[in-house]
């Protein structure tokens, strides 16, 4: 286990992800700061949040708790996402290679998820 969160593969491809969200999304309507922007930023924030939280914590269930959340608001950033493409605030393309990216992190959280799981770390 790398001795700092920012050593994490997933953390980086969430940081990454979220700022990728942030350039998106400041081009959304100027209404939307307070709404939609505002929405798809903060849990885009809270994938990369929970994780980097969940590697604080010492007991195993924890950490799982953490990035189970983590992994939630994976669905929801992309939920808010599909909301965007329909309202043509996002090309259908930006809209599948981020879809894509975060169902490939997703993936990988449950790889974690299981690793900690099964040591117990």
């Amino acid at each position: 286990m790398p001795s700092d969160f920012r050593n994490l593969e997933i953390w980086r491809e969430a940081q990454k992800l979220t700022l990728e969200i942030y350039k998106i999304t400041s081009k959304f309507p100027k209404e939307e700061i307070f709404g939609l922007e505002a929405q798809i930023r903060r849990s885009a924030v809270s994938v990369a949040a929970n994780i980097a939280e969940s590697f604080g914590r010492y007991h195993s269930k924890d950490k799982i708790q953490l990035l189970m959340v983590a992994r939630g608001s994976i669905y929801e950033t992309c939920s808010h996402l599909s909301i965007a493409l329909g309202l043509n605030y996002i090309k259908e393309k930006c809209f599948e290679d981020i879809d894509k990216r975060y169902e490939v992190l997703s993936k990988r959280l449950n790889v974690f998820i299981n690793y900690i799981r099964k040591t117990n770390r």
